[in-house]
This record gives C-alpha cells, sequence and structure tokens, in this order.
C-alpha cells in the first residue's frame, strides 16, 4: 500500500505534462494557421521542452522555424525528424516552408544524407506499382480539393458543386476498380516495396468505397497492419466507417453526422469516457481536437446524455 501513492502522483504529473503539450502545439499550430511564425517557434519550444522524446510534430516546428527565420532552431529540428524516422526527401525538396533554409550548407548536407538514404530502400521499390499509386492518389485528392472548393464558393446544393460530385463519383469507380485488382493479386503492399504515399493510395480509394467493399477488405487491412503494411491509425477510421455502415457504434470517433439545422455531432460512439485511450493506441489525437474541424465542442457529459438522441438521429436517416 506504501507505493500506491507515489504512483498514483506520478499518473497524475504524466496526465497533466501530455495536457500541456498538447495544449502547446495546438497554440502552435493555430500560430502558424496565422502566419505568426515566431510565437508558433515559441510555442513549439515550449512543447519540446515538456516532451523532448516526442517523434510527432518536430518537422512542422522545424518549418515553422523556417518562416520564421530560425535557421538554427528549424535545422535543429529538421535534424530530429529525420532521427525519429521522417524519410519524405521528396517532400522535404519541395516544401516551401522550407525555402529560407536552402542556401545553408547544413540543410544541403542533410537532405543529401537524406536522398541517399532514399535511393537505397527505393532500389527495392516495385516502380511501376507505385507510379500506378501515386497517380491515383493525385488523382483521389484533387478531385476532393476541386469539390470542396466548389461547394465554399458556390454552396453545398449548388449546380456546381453537384457537377463535379458527379465527376468525383465516376472516378472513384474507375480508381476503385485498380485498386481491388492490386489488392486482389498482390494483397495490401506495404510501404516497403511502394513508399508511404503510394501504400496509403490504398486505404483513401477503400475508405471512399461502399461499405460491401469495406468489408471485403477490412480483414485484409487489419492482417497488413499486424505486418506493419498499413497504418493503424487509418485501419481505425475504416473500422469506424464499417461500424457505422452496420448499424453499430463506432470506437475511435472518427465519423461525424449532420443535423437537421446543419450542425454536426460524433456519431454513435463506444464507451465515450475513454475514445482518447483507444485513439492514442493507434496513434489518432484526441477527440477534442479532431471534431474542433466541425466546430464541435466536446464535452463527454454531456454527450453521454445526448447519446440515445443521437442514436435515433442516425437510426431515423437510415
Amino acid at each position: 500500500m506504501k507505493n500506491i501513492l507515489p504512483l498514483l502522483v506520478l499518473l497524475i504529473s504524466a496526465s497533466v505534462y501530455s495536457q500541456q503539450y498538447d495544449e502547446l502545439i495546438t497554440k502552435a499550430d493555430s500560430c502558424y494557421k496565422a502566419k505568426a511564425y515566431k510565437e508558433a517557434t515559441d510555442y513549439f519550444r515550449q512543447a519540446f521542452r515538456i516532451r523532448p522524446e516526442s517523434q510527432k510534430n518536430y518537422y512542422n516546428a522545424a518549418c515553422v522555424a523556417s518562416l520564421a527565420n530560425d535557421k538554427d532552431t528549424a535545422l535543429l529540428w529538421l535534424e530530429k525528424a529525420i532521427a525519429f524516422g521522417f524519410d519524405n526527401y521528396n517532400h522535404i525538396s519541395k516544401d516551401s516552408d522550407l525555402d529560407n533554409l536552402r542556401s545553408d550548407t547544413r540543410f544541403v548536407q542533410m537532405v543529401t544524407k537524406l536522398k541517399e538514404h532514399s535511393d537505397r530502400i527505393e532500389a527495392n521499390y516495385d516502380k511501376p506499382l507505385q507510379k500506378e499509386l501515386l497517380e491515383i492518389f493525385q488523382e483521389d485528392q484533387e478531385i476532393r480539393y476541386q469539390y470542396m472548393a466548389a461547394q465554399n464558393k458556390y454552396g453545398i446544393q449548388s449546380k456546381e458543386a453537384d457537377s463535379i460530385g458527379d465527376l468525383m463519383e465516376q472516378k472513384d469507380s474507375l480508381n476503385l476498380i485498380k485498386i481491388r485488382k492490386i489488392l486482389d493479386e498482390k494483397g495490401w503492399v506495404g510501404k516497403d516495396k511502394v513508399g508511404q504515399q503510394a501504400n496509403q493510395t490504398l486505404f483513401l480509394v477503400i475508405q471512399h468505397s461502399d461499405l460491401k467493399v469495406q468489408q471485403t477488405y477490412l480483414p485484409m487491412m487489419r492482417e497488413a497492419v499486424k505486418k506493419g503494411n498499413a497504418m493503424a491509425s487509418s485501419l481505425a477510421l475504416l473500422e469506424d466507417r464499417v461500424a457505422i455502415g452496420e448499424g453499430r457504434m463506432q470506437i475511435y470517433g472518427s465519423q461525424i453526422g449532420t443535423k437537421p439545422d446543419n450542425s454536426h455531432y460524433v456519431l454513435p460512439l463506444e464507451d465515450p469516457d475513454h475514445v482518447d485511450q483507444r485513439r492514442a493506441g493507434v496513434g489518432l489525437g484526441p477527440l477534442a481536437e479532431y471534431v474542433k474541424n466541425w466546430n464541435i465542442v466536446w464535452n463527454v457529459e454531456q454527450y453521454k446524455k445526448d447519446l440515445p438522441e443521437l442514436t435515433a438521429l442516425l437510426q431515423s436517416k437510415k
């Protein structure tokens, strides 16, 4: 019994520090969006004092410090990002946020080593398959950007948005035929064969498909995650989509619904009290931060009270 109190104190302290870290990262992201780069750099610096071992956010922090023209800090954080596994040479070579660093010999040496590392890895890639998947990825994302832009400019129910929506459905159908052929013939190909972005294309196209297709490939994706050939965070989103589609409660809170007044809500969620633990287990951030994208304020106690009404609302739409 003597060890319980010190252990409890340690657990509480860890939770508090984690919350402070997340709050600082959120403030840094907000400053970045507001182009307040110096303030964003300061928030990242405070966050890393709390959790210097964090493997996330160092690349974004390097970009912010670069934009603030704090080259020494930017290079330090970029080096940490690469040490922690950020290996996307193509992204670094094109990212305009890093333009302030490109004439620095330290940056040149860093990315040269990264390029050599990438070349060694990519020597084993299935280049034709990678090319096909990257083309599908680009097409998948571009049409969605066009669709959202039309909705923002002309309105959700506009003719312009509907027209692009119809085109998006056609492209999705054609891309799904290609992806199903790849999955059926080659399985869930890992990033070690095609790279991270091309690998992610498999998930993107499947998640945009109908429930029957999602159900078909969900077991394959589960096995792919176990083998390291797919991301656990992506699987979590597919698990939620299938659960909601089958009339069950979602697990990770990733699926958002729309009320008759056009406000948004988290679709029925199992065990809301522990959703952040489940999300953290698959590499997803806190639900409260995620739902801000839909102007939702996450209050778990209020959500539990509203859950019967939200469940009935979802069922009424089916």
